[in-house]
């Protein structure tokens, strides 16, 4: 694909500001919100970037999306955290990886993946509902349904965790999908060329050594998978 050929944007949305715009293959930049909230919604990691103290750190962490907000945990004594509650500049990205693509040439190499990135001021949470929200969301995001038995954090276990809300509203996403883009004079060459997909696929459930022999793991523990292509007929199967 050429990459003077536009990036997609809905004419409803805000035009991206020059922080998230894609430059670099503008043709592969999403900005319309339902993409970027898919990939926030099926990824589990999120990196934090921002400067304390002069000194730049990227932190890796659990998160969850609700609304246009992200929300970030940890203790209430977490340096980063605490540096971010002060409203210090960050950016946080979200990386799904799809593929590894195979050139004929080593330099044509590449990765097809979905990523967001979001620039924007942390907020601190204090109101203990919302607080309360936050941590349920968080948990649903990682496994879905699992709120449903796990016991709900007590108030002093709220009083010990700091939670911090992000707004999306700056943001981007930028996908690379399908086969290498080889050089014209490359195409003869007998070597293998094309992609090899990936995806996230959990393993059999192990319980907890102390768990009761006679209650068995639930659907969302046996059938866990992220992603919108997840064979779930077929992890139920494994975890049986």
């Amino acid at each position: 694909m050429s990459e003077t050929k536009r990036s997609v944007q809905r004419p409803s949305e805000p035009a991206p500001s020059p922080r998230v715009r894609v430059r670099r293959l503008a043709e592969r930049g999403h900005y319309e919100r339902s993409t970027i909230s898919s990939i926030l919604d099926e990824g589990l990691v999120c990196h934090v970037g921002f400067a304390d103290s002069g000194s730049p750190i990227v932190i890796p962490t659990a998160y969850a999306r609700t609304g246009d907000l992200v929300y970030l945990h940890g203790a209430v004594g977490n340096a980063a955290l605490r540096a971010l509650a002060t409203g210090a500049p960050a950016c946080v990205t979200v990386t799904l990886v799809d593929g590894l693509v195979l050139a004929r040439s080593a330099f044509h190499h590449s990765l097809n993946y979905r990523s967001v990135v979001i620039f924007g001021c942390a907020t601190e949470v204090t109101d203990i509902e919302e607080k309360r929200t936050a941590l349920t969301a968080i948990v649903e995001h990682i496994v879905p349904g699992r709120t449903a038995d796990a016991r709900p954090p007590t108030d002093a276990e709220l009083r010990a965790t700091r939670v911090l809300s992000m707004s999306i509203s700056e943001a981007s996403a930028k996908v690379r999908v399908g086969g290498p883009n080889d050089d014209p004079e490359d195409m003869s060459r007998p070597v293998w060329a094309g992609h090899v997909p990936l995806r996230l696929v959990a393993d059999v459930p192990v319980a907890d050594r102390d768990h009761p022999p006679t209650v068995p793991p639930p659907g969302y523990v046996r059938d866990y998978g992220r992603g919108p292509e997840v064979d779930r007929e077929e992890r139920s199967v494994q975890s049986r």
